[in-house]
């Protein structure tokens, strides 16, 4: 049973943030269709803002290369301008199937007030998940599927170089790991503390461990790279996670990385790891990375919070700046 949507000009329209140009973005009011049957419209409550991703979205540093491989799931327009873009979006179902009435839902949407999306594209957020924290989710099934590719387990030595929100999560979910001793390395000290609230030490890259059995990557950069290889230990397998963009990086494969019979392995969400493929469609995936976000901890990795009406005014500084995850409030 669908709930029909309330028949009037405002619910048949929706605001939507675009990029633009290079550095810039505006606020377009779009029409919003009707939900079909089976369709969901959705009410947006709050959406997050993939730092890294986006930046190189909001400075058109997409490479034409990937231009097919980089777009969000509900993405319109192109690369590089103008493209609505986002994939973090959290809020409430105002019409559609009877089992989803009233109920908190993740979706893959770009930054909009309101959306109408197949049932099948959302996830319910599990009770107790505050709905602002739910917009981790997209990062967290990025670092679950990470965890999946590097075939970590109990007892492992594990470093993780970088500590954006990315690494923060791998490293969440090493130090849950029985017996696990987790690393978090980063150039800034301030990572510290919530490094330690999280279950993990904290080393800056001069004093990081070494023969780790497992390391991952995702400062993006390729000092944290070196870093990485440098920290693995015989036969230990390193897992790129960074994102690069148009640019390139040099890999240190000379001194011990053949002696060492090291593995650097890439790791990314578009698929479900092969270790799990068979069982884990993309939804139960989603799920799971939904339901590891029951711990309060995880608000600190929420730096930045910005009213949605201010996004094109506000977004400029947040690219220019450091942090965590920025939120969109609706």
């Amino acid at each position: 049973m669908v709930k029909p949507a309330i028949a009037n000009e405002a619910s048949a329209q929706a605001t939507a943030l675009w990029y633009a140009a290079a550095r810039e973005c505006v606020l377009n009011t779009e029409e919003l269709p009707a939900p079909g049957q089976g369709d969901c419209l959705v009410r947006t409550l709050w959406s997050g803002i993939s730092r890294g991703t986006e930046r190189l979205v909001f400075e058109g540093r997409v490479p034409e290369s990937e231009y097919e491989r980089m777009r969000a799931p509900l993405q319109q327009g192109a690369f590089p301008f103008p493209v609505k873009y986002g994939y973090c979006a959290v809020g409430m179902v105002d019409a559609g199937p009877a089992e989803l009435l009233g109920r908190t839902v993740f979706c893959l949407h770009p930054h909009q007030d309101r959306f109408v999306v197949p049932a099948d594209r959302v996830a319910l957020v599990p009770e107790g998940i505050p709905a602002r924290r739910a917009v981790l989710a997209a990062n967290m099934e990025t670092a679950l599927n990470a965890h999946w590719d590097a075939g970590s387990g109990p007892a492992d030595r594990i470093v993780v170089v970088g500590g954006g929100v990315l690494g923060l999560l791998v490293a969440y979910i090493a130090a849950r790991l029985p017996g696990a001793e987790v690393t978090l390395v980063d150039l800034d000290e301030s990572r510290a503390g919530l490094a330690e609230a999280l279950g993990c030490r904290f080393a800056l890259p001069s004093d990081c461990p070494r023969d780790a059995d497992l390391v991952f990557h995702a400062s993006a950069s390729a000092a944290g790279l070196a870093t990485a290889i440098g920290a693995a230990g015989f036969e230990a397998r390193i897992v790129e996670l960074s994102w690069y963009g148009e640019g390139s990086v040099a890999a240190p494969l000379g001194g011990a990385f053949h002696a060492r019979r090291l593995q650097l392995v890439s790791s990314q969400v578009g698929q479900v790891s092969p270790s799990r493929r068979a069982r884990f469609d993309y939804a139960r995936r989603a799920n799971a990375a939904l339901a590891l976000l029951a711990d309060a901890r995880l608000d600190a990795l929420i730096t930045d919070e910005i009213a949605f009406k201010d996004a094109p005014a506000r977004l400029p500084a947040l690219f220019a700046g450091a942090g965590l995850t920025a939120v969109l409030r609706y």
